[in-house]
């Protein structure tokens, strides 16, 4: 069982340039963000132009703007490539999520009692979707929808450079985790998102910031981030039984 899609909104033609690179952009963070393009995927101009349906400069300007978000990796002479994060910048990527998440709690917290009923209710809404996927064991839906919850959250802050700061290190993220992730772990749990709208929807101060901070915490903790010694391989030792 698969978790239905929202309707698609009607076509506006013509699109313009803006708009049809901003929705291959966000085609393209979504596919990273639930693993059907996982780390060290070779992205083609000419497949992606006819995919898109747009121009292969067109392609190569989307390209060009997902490497300066470090979600693609551009090598000479070879091609596109989705990043593979390193160890140390998958930390790197959950620290500054921290620092931007605590803030946007922070914000939230701050916001006068009660909280607006349509915040709350889109938040609940979101709830039965994410609800609804973990039941159908649906990982595709639940990866989608996780990203969406902590953008919601980032949204009701109103601040929108928090909130674009926040998307690009959700997609890193969402590398990291399909290079590291621990083949038994369960990332990005919704009952941890209950649990936040449920301390939002309160008037604890800073319980809802430290139970995101908790929440990112064990995310990360699901990672496999060890750093390996790189093993040095002696081709006499192994070669030594071999007859001159």
């Amino acid at each position: 069982m698969t978790i239905a899609a929202p309707a698609k909104p009607a076509r506006r033609a013509p699109r313009s340039r803006s708009s049809a690179e901003t929705r291959i952009v966000r085609s393209i963070g979504e596919a990273i963000a639930d693993r059907r393009l996982p780390p060290g995927t070779k992205l083609t101009e000419e497949s992606l132009a006819e995919i898109f349906g747009v121009s292969r400069e067109r392609v190569r300007k989307v390209l060009l703007l997902l490497a300066q978000r470090r979600v693609v990796t551009l090598i000479p002479n070879r091609g596109a490539f989705v990043a593979k994060p390193t160890a140390r910048e998958a930390r790197e990527v959950f620290e500054a999520r921290r620092v931007i998440e605590r803030s946007i709690m922070e914000r939230l917290e701050g916001m006068p009692r009660p909280l607006p009923a349509e915040m709350l209710a889109r938040l609940r809404d979101h709830e039965t979707l994410e609800d609804a996927a973990e039941q159908a064991a649906d990982r595709k839906a639940m990866i989608r929808l996780s990203g969406q919850f902590h953008l919601l959250l980032a949204e009701f802050a109103g601040n929108a450079t928090l909130a674009g700061i926040l998307a690009d290190l959700i997609d890193r993220s969402g590398l990291a985790i399909a290079a590291f992730e621990r083949q038994s772990s369960h990332t990005c749990s919704a009952e941890d998102h209950r649990r936040l709208i449920a301390a939002l929807a309160g008037n604890a101060p800073g319980e809802a910031a430290a139970l995101m901070i908790a929440h990112l915490d064990a995310v990360e903790r699901q990672l496999d981030l060890d750093t390996k010694p790189e093993t040095r391989i002696d081709l006499k030792a192994i070669f030594a039984d071999e007859p001159a």
